[in-house]
């Protein structure tokens, strides 16, 4: 399927899209806060800058975008068909940017967890989710 939008209209599009503060970040902070847990945003003085850091549990959420990410399975993760090889390396880099933070995380005694916004349309999933990864105790586990 060709595109259609023209070449600087795609890449106007796809420079817009934000890293922080996103729909879906914001509806997993106000899960968190009805589900009563404080937190802090973006620490950049942990690996990987995570999206949403609970200093008290030792432990991080990372929303990810399905196809920025590269969602193994999700049909929100397709490549585009044009400039191809372009986006299949950016996004094989921020899978490999994205593994390497975890280990550093995991090496720091942090466990991750990755909300895909796949995952932001069922919000009671989403909340059970969120409760098993805060309450279980998983220490060096990051494959939620």
């Amino acid at each position: 399927m060709t595109d259609i939008f023209d070449k600087k209209k795609r890449s106007e599009i796809m420079s817009s899209v934000k890293s922080k503060d996103t729909q879906p970040e914001l509806i997993v902070r106000r899960i968190l806060r009805s589900m009563g847990y404080g937190y802090r945003l973006h620490r950049k003085d942990l690996p990987g800058t995570p999206d949403i850091v609970l200093t008290k549990y030792k432990k991080v959420i990372f929303v990810h975008g399905c196809f920025w990410h590269g969602h193994e399975g999700c049909s929100r993760a397709k490549l585009p068909q044009t400039n191809r090889k372009f986006w299949q390396e950016k996004i094989e880099k921020n899978i490999l940017r994205d593994q390497k933070a975890f280990q550093d995380l995991r090496s720091l005694g942090w466990t991750s967890l990755i909300i895909w916004t796949c995952e932001i349309r069922d919000e009671e999933k989403l909340k059970e989710k969120i409760t098993n990864f805060l309450l279980e105790d998983r220490i060096g586990r990051n494959d939620y």
